[in-house]
């Protein structure tokens, strides 16, 4: 990654995190977004860049790198269980930490066929740490650092900021993707109890 990148990217992280530690719990939006579109940040728009992504459409291949491995993976080619994909601006932000935990604790009640992932453009080592320290090591942690091309690739990256959408999405077992949720407000989380239902519903298909 290129300095000019990174500094533009810490500098989002620094933005979200001043913000979201002046907000009390943050509120759930059952809405969501397109990808590809416009979404919001304390009503301020922003523009997500990238080629949209749709359901039904196979999961792009693209690299990720898993941080507790810290070798790169290609979710497209990752097929036989249902992937809870849940996409985060930064960990190291207090609504990001909320959804992350929320994943991690209220996810636990899921099926064995549901591998649940958080995904953000913060670096495997700072995903490491996070992980160990909110003692969240049941689920698997993707980074998008590099270059950002997992965002680019599915329509989430924020314009300007650098980083991810706030998202949900779910892959079934055969690669395909058959639930998004992009959260039109950035502060707010997404409808977790919602993805939950229809994860289990895709393990009884």
């Amino acid at each position: 990654m290129k300095v000019g990148k990174w500094i533009v990217l810490m500098l989002g992280v620094l933005f979200l995190a001043s913000i979201g530690l002046a907000q009390d719990k943050p509120a759930v939006n059952s809405n969501s977004a397109k990808p590809g579109s416009l979404i919001t940040f304390r009503g301020n728009p922003l523009s997500l860049l990238g080629t949209p992504i749709t359901e039904g459409q196979p999961m792009p291949s693209v690299p990720l790198v898993d941080a507790m491995a810290m070798k790169e993976v290609d979710l497209s080619k990752e097929q036989g269980k249902v992937l809870f994909l849940s996409i985060v601006p930064s960990i190291d932000t207090p609504v990001c930490e909320v959804q992350t935990h929320y994943l991690g604790e209220e996810g636990d009640k899921l099926p064995e066929e549901v591998q649940r992932i958080t995904i953000s453009r913060d670096t495997p080592f700072a995903q490491k740490r996070f992980a160990k320290e909110a003692k969240l090591t049941d689920i698997r942690y993707l980074s998008d650092y590099k270059r950002g091309e997992f965002g680019r690739s599915t329509g989430l990256l924020i314009e300007g900021f650098e980083l991810l959408g706030r998202a949900v999405i779910l892959v079934d077992s055969k690669g395909i993707i058959r639930y998004i949720q992009v959260v039109p407000e950035l502060t707010e989380l997404p409808d977790m109890e919602a993805a939950f239902a229809e994860a289990v519903r895709l393990t009884e298909e």
